[in-house]
């Protein structure tokens, strides 16, 4: 029996690598492309793209890992099927459960990984990946350059003639526009100072002018400061707990746990599908062992997804429960009448 179990894991473990690193590309590759669209806010050099990448790689992880174990699963005992080796199983009176049991224990590894995964891993790798990209967005903002274009700076336009070598710039212009009235400064020279995230700019050698309906003001200066603090939610928890049950991003929060859970414990609670599927006589019946896998992985996602707003974290145990029913029906008349 040892050996035997040996034999069928060394079977699944090479289909489920030689699946996992295709899709796990395939993920990359779209999640690489939804990040190179940040480029267009913010500059973003090889290290910062490859930090990224890691804050997403839990998510990447997450999403190929419960499609890849069932497909694997499914194929390894569809080749087994198609050798005539499972024929061979059922005669010397091994039972099917003993395949399911073979394949349960790294289904609850893999479970169990992935629970723990979005649980504890997630709510880190989210705050840190929208922490960096909003200090990379007001980074950006201090990234002026000299054009025939404005930029913005807080309340005020601002316009920058030219770049100096000593990074400063010249024949600067702010303006200001409220309700009551309009404000605008010239500068001979300027320099932007960036101060723990507090963007300063200094005015030199510069006049400005104010005026309303009751009065027009002018003052010259030889040093002006205006200082444009950048407000930025960042949020800040302790414990992944903190992080699930606070109520910041409570709707995203909510279809991310519904999501997630039931993805997590998808390669479990399919193990009777993966049978009824993978087991097939090879004269007696057609496979079609990839319409079976595309429509099942449909269904099941689509349910995730499409019950939510309905049944709410009811979902969970509805959908699961329902799984494993119809799919233990399914392994009854297929599998056990069978063999």
């Amino acid at each position: 029996m040892h050996k035997l179990k040996n034999y069928i894991n060394n079977n699944f473990y090479i289909l489920f690598l030689s699946m996992f690193l295709p899709l796990f590309a395939i993920a990359t590759v779209v999640f690489m492309i939804k990040l190179a669209t940040y480029t267009a806010v913010i500059q973003l050099d090889i290290w910062d793209m490859t930090k990224l990448f890691l804050f997403v790689l839990p998510e990447i992880l997450f999403y190929t890992l419960p499609i890849t174990f069932f497909t694997a699963a499914s194929l390894s005992l569809h080749r087994l099927s198609t050798d005539n080796e499972m024929v061979v199983l059922f005669s010397l009176g091994i039972h099917p459960k003993f395949i399911l049991k073979v394949l349960s224990k790294p289904a609850m590894i893999l479970s169990f990984l992935l629970t723990f995964n979005f649980l504890v891993l997630v709510p880190h790798t989210d705050i840190l990946s929208s922490h960096f990209i909003t200090y990379k967005k007001s980074e950006a903002k201090f990234n002026l350059s000299a054009s025939e274009f404005g930029h913005s700076f807080g309340s005020w336009l601002l316009y920058l003639g030219e770049d100096n070598k000593d990074e400063t710039y010249s024949n600067v212009i702010l303006f200001n526009k409220n309700i009551e009235e309009e404000i605008i400064i010239s500068a001979k020279r300027a320099e932007i100072i960036n101060n723990a995230g507090i963007l300063k700019l200094k005015l030199m050698d510069g006049e400005g002018y104010s005026y309303s309906k009751e009065k027009f003001s002018q003052i010259d200066f030889d040093t002006m400061y205006i200082n444009d603090t950048i407000t930025t939610y960042l949020s800040a928890y302790e414990t992944p707990l903190e992080y699930w049950f606070s109520d910041a991003w409570k709707e995203k929060k909510k279809h991310k746990m519904i999501t997630n859970t039931l993805l997590s414990i998808f390669p479990l609670i399919s193990l009777f599908l993966v049978a009824s599927i993978g087991i097939v006589h090879a004269r007696q019946q057609k496979a079609k062992l990839y319409l079976y896998l595309f429509i099942n992985v449909v269904l099941y996602y689509g349910a995730t997804l499409g019950t939510q707003k309905l049944l709410g974290y009811y979902t969970i145990p509805i959908v699961a429960l329902t799984w494993l029913v119809v799919t233990y029906i399914i392994y009854r008349k297929t599998i056990l009448a069978r063999f």
